[in-house]
């Protein structure tokens, strides 16, 4: 027997399993307060669910509004749909829009990778589709413990298996995105997932359910109880083996299912028989009903037993808690049913009518004639908890930037210097790839420009024009431990520049945003501190927040992750052919470094690996109006088409840029180092700088152009055909040595 309305009034006393589901005290009090009576075993999912720290932000909202208080305006325009949509839109020119966002499903891929990953995949594509675009391009920035590190061999290979999967079955190119190891994600990966689409302006769809009388229809994938409870209570909690509650099952995908969800619901938004669309995402038939109904001018009601199931064993609660993948909900006004049902039949997708629009503002949902759900949708999904959570400095931090990496040993000889290059480019976190990203499908669709290992990916959007889009995404989470303002800042820059230097013109971010505990107070200073420099570099890029999203109880135990806010940034580019690529190109090109080298050897590669793991000191300087120097330099020389190959130099330094831009095309470089230490020269993470190669006869104007915007040019040297990086009165090394330590790495972790 269900639950029902009528007999949570006769029973106010029976016991309910409001902590199981992740509730605390007051939040259970709060609900029989909002309700006047005790809330069924439905409304308890529901709220249970909605209120997690997944869907409702209740931890990070009082926050997150600083993101709402940017200039909603892009360099291209005024946002088309920012925070509050299912993802933010982007004009970019000739009637086009691009809409992008970033996820996390992070504690779903540690307990089952390839799942986890692949549903992970599926929900952002969804994100974008009910935005009425077309998903073009996905990225993944991944985040693993140490990678000669046991469960490593589990996770790393499931997760990329689940990503490729998924995102390969779509048709969808996988552009970009970061592969990270550290030891504070051993037991806690992160698997973040973005997701960008294409519409026209006239396109763009919302959820919200108006039209008294208007049909509520389900269509997609059956309803299982794979994911009861999902990422919303998993992603609400830290790991903890003596709560098996907190591992419930990972949603299961079918990316086919999906494929043809994709089609049918873009033929269904061209018919103009859809009038408002909401995805399943977390919490499920949960998340759907309410934020359709809160967001709308009038109520819902929901008949719960044709809710077509894959187990038919399933009670109400499971059914409302279920994140079965691979659904979406629509309303669509009564003249329009047969138009939409005919669609979903040419696309074989299951759709049944499970409700109406109603009057008034209750959500009321039927199970076998009998009321289980009476509540007020805004209170289920926007007017839940929020907590200011206690935040402070912690006293260790002194303790860590005391520690200068500039302080460390350097290299006393040539010799030496190049044993540590070698070492870097062998590094986990400086290495090849290719293992991982040959398992993406990088150029489906015929449209991808740019992919791994470019700086950024890049998209073609119109094929008559050229014009296109560039994305990139970057999170040094070394540079936030040591100061969360900055490091946040500096992950925001290196977005801003592996876009720029691209050709491309930044425009608008996303965010997903990994912490530790928001119970600990120094991770909520993390947190907050990382907001603070992202809206402050954002408000001096001019590059708005469109939306995103907050993953917190990443930690182990009592070990939080090193603090990761992934910044995924949107660039513009007219013509995809004037593009520009981090490989030397031509022999007998002129090698420049852009930008100014300090001695900023804190959070960087080189200490970490040459120094056993160190971490400590502070991280580089952030200069915002160097970087948009930098930038315009990059546009405007792509744009005379003076360069040959530009790279940013970031992770690893000028050494690894060097290394990277030689590697691409086996061309060598031979250069002389800049006064100075060649240690900082090599191996600073100095931020505002590129590595540049250009023919002798563009040089005089690239120089002008560089001093017209106040960028520091460095000539270095040139690019050789013998295979060899040559540092002039330091060492000289083979690139096939270089390459033999770069390629190695993930592949004998792996057993290949």
């Amino acid at each position: 027997m269900a639950d029902t309305v009528a007999h949570a009034f006769e029973t106010p006393d029976i016991d309910q399993p409001w902590a199981e589901l992740g509730l605390t005290g007051d939040e259970y009090a709060r609900i029989h307060e909002i309700l006047g009576r005790r809330p069924t075993g439905a409304e308890l999912a529901m709220y249970s669910v909605m209120w997690s720290e997944h869907c409702s932000y209740k931890s990070s909202k009082i926050h997150l509004k600083r993101f709402s208080a940017l200039e909603q305006t892009t360099p291209r325009g005024p946002l088309l749909a920012g925070i509050g949509d299912n993802a933010g839109v982007v004009d970019i020119g000739r009637g086009y829009a691009v809409t992008f966002k970033a996820e996390s499903h992070n504690h779903p891929s540690y307990v089952e990778p390839y799942q986890g990953a692949a549903t992970g995949v599926g929900g952002i594509v969804r994100d974008i589709l009910a935005m009425g675009a077309r998903p073009i391009g996905v990225m993944d920035p991944l985040r693993f413990g140490p990678l000669d590190a046991p469960d490593t061999a589990r996770v790393l290979p499931g997760v990329v298996a689940g990503v490729g999967g998924y995102g390969n079955c779509l048709g969808l190119p996988n552009i970009g995105g970061e592969v990270v190891f550290d030891h504070s994600y051993a037991g806690n990966p992160l698997v973040n997932a973005l997701c960008v689409g294409v519409l026209r302006h006239d396109d763009i769809q919302h959820a919200a359910a108006h039209g008294v009388g208007n049909l509520v229809i389900m269509y997609g994938a059956a309803t299982g109880g794979d994911g009861i409870g999902g990422a919303s209570i998993l992603a609400s909690e830290s790991f903890d083996s003596s709560k098996p509650s907190k591992r419930p099952s990972v949603q299961v995908g079918d990316p086919f299912m999906e494929k043809l969800l994709i089609e049918c619901t873009l033929e269904l938004f061209q018919a103009g028989v859809v009038n408002a669309l909401q995805d399943f995402g977390a919490a499920g038939l949960s998340c759907a009903t309410s934020e359709l109904a809160s967001a709308g001018d009038g109520g819902m009601h929901v008949t719960l037993d044709v809710v077509p199931l894959r187990d038919p064993s399933l009670a109400p609660e499971e059914i409302l808690m279920s994140e079965s993948q691979e659904r979406m909900m629509a309303v669509v006004s009564p003249e329009n049913l047969d138009g939409f049902m005919r669609i979903c039949d040419k696309w074989d997708v299951q759709a049944t009518v499970v409700g109406e629009v109603t009057e008034g503002d209750r959500l009321i949902i039927d199970w076998h004639g009998e009321v289980i759900v009476d509540v007020d949708p805004k209170t289920v999904a926007h007017e839940g908890p929020t907590y200011d959570r206690p935040y402070c400095r912690p006293d260790w931090i002194d303790e860590v930037n005391a520690r200068d990496a500039n302080q460390l040993p350097r290299a006393a000889s040539g010799s030496e210097l190049k044993e540590q290059l070698l070492r870097v480019a062998g590094s986990p976190n400086c290495a090849d790839k290719t293992w991982i990203t040959r398992q993406y499908d990088r150029y489906v669709r015929g449209n991808s420009v740019l992919a791994q290992p470019e700086d950024s990916g890049m998209l073609r959007i119109d094929e008559e024009s050229g014009l296109g889009i560039a994305l990139a995404t970057d999170a040094n989470a070394r540079f936030s431990l040591l100061n969360p303002y900055l490091g946040a800042q500096l992950s925001l820059a290196e977005a801003y520049r592996n876009v720029a230097v691209t050709g491309a013109e930044p425009v608008a971010i996303t965010d997903c945003l990994n912490f530790g505990s928001p119970e600990d107070p120094a991770v909520m200073w993390q947190f907050v501190e990382a907001i603070k420099g992202l809206v402050d570099g954002c408000r001096e890029l001019g590059t708005p927040v469109t939306g995103g999203n907050v993953s917190f109880y990443n930690q182990t135990g009592t070990t939080p992750i090193l603090p990761t806010p992934t910044v995924g940034m949107l660039g513009v580019i007219d013509d995809v052919a004037k593009r520009n690529g981090i490989g030397f190109a031509f022999e007998g090109d002129q090698v420049v470094m852009l930008g100014a080298t300090r001695e900023e050897l804190s959070g960087s590669v080189w200490a970490d690996v040459i120094h056993d793991g160190h971490l400590g000191g502070l991280p580089p300087r952030v200069d915002f109006d160097a970087e948009k120097a930098l930038a315009r330099v990059m546009r405007r020389c792509s744009d005379e088409g003076l360069i040959s190959s530009a790279h940013d130099l970031s992770d690893g330094g000028l050494a690894m840029g060097l290394v990277e831009s030689s590697l691409r095309r086996g061309l060598g470089v031979s250069l002389t180092l800049p006064a100075g230490d060649p240690t900082v020269q090599l191996f600073s993470e100095s931020a505002a700088r590129a590595l540049v190669s250009l023919a002798g006869s563009s040089y005089a104007r690239f120089a002008a152009i560089c001093a017209e915007e106040g960028v520091e040019v460095h000539r270095l040297g040139e690019v050789i055909s013998d295979p060899v990086i040559d540092i002039v009165g330091q060492f000289i090394v083979d690139l096939g040595e270089v390459r033999a330590r770069w390629a190695a790495a993930i592949p004998e972790a792996m057993g290949e």
